[in-house]
């Protein structure tokens, strides 16, 4: 699950590194319009998506699979539809984020193991296929 941007104990350092882009600035707006049911939506999209790759990863499909790669794109709607807008090229930029941060890469192993390397992997088989 990724955490508000506007939250948390990363907030400030979000808001140093992205705070000028429109990403950021459209996050901020979305999230600062919802209702605390809007919110839970969002986060149990993004919670629903996650599973969906734990799901096809235990379930021995690889990471290009068809069902890697539809539950990738889950993960992306998730993010397109309730925080910023984010197509195939934005999100195969955070997929390495997931791999380069250790905090990303801790969060998703804590999920399940392997799953940092996985889901970037099914996020760039994703990014690969017509938009």
């Amino acid at each position: 699950m990724m955490a508000s941007m506007s939250d948390g104990p990363y907030a400030e350092e979000a808001k140093d590194r992205w705070g000028e882009t429109d990403a950021y600035q459209e996050s901020a707006k979305r999230l600062s319009s919802y209702t605390p049911d809007q919110m839970a939506s969002a986060y149990h999209a993004q919670s629903d998506a996650t599973q969906s790759v734990i799901d096809a990863k235990r379930a021995g499909h690889s990471s290009n699979s068809d069902e890697a790669v539809a539950a990738a794109e889950l993960c992306r709607l998730a993010i397109n539809d309730w925080f910023y807008p984010c197509d195939k090229k934005m999100h195969a930029s955070l997929a390495e984020m997931y791999v380069a941060d250790e905090r990303f890469t801790a969060h998703y192993e804590e999920l399940e193991p392997g799953l940092a390397h996985y889901l970037r992997d099914a996020i760039l088989a994703n990014a690969r296929r017509e938009q």
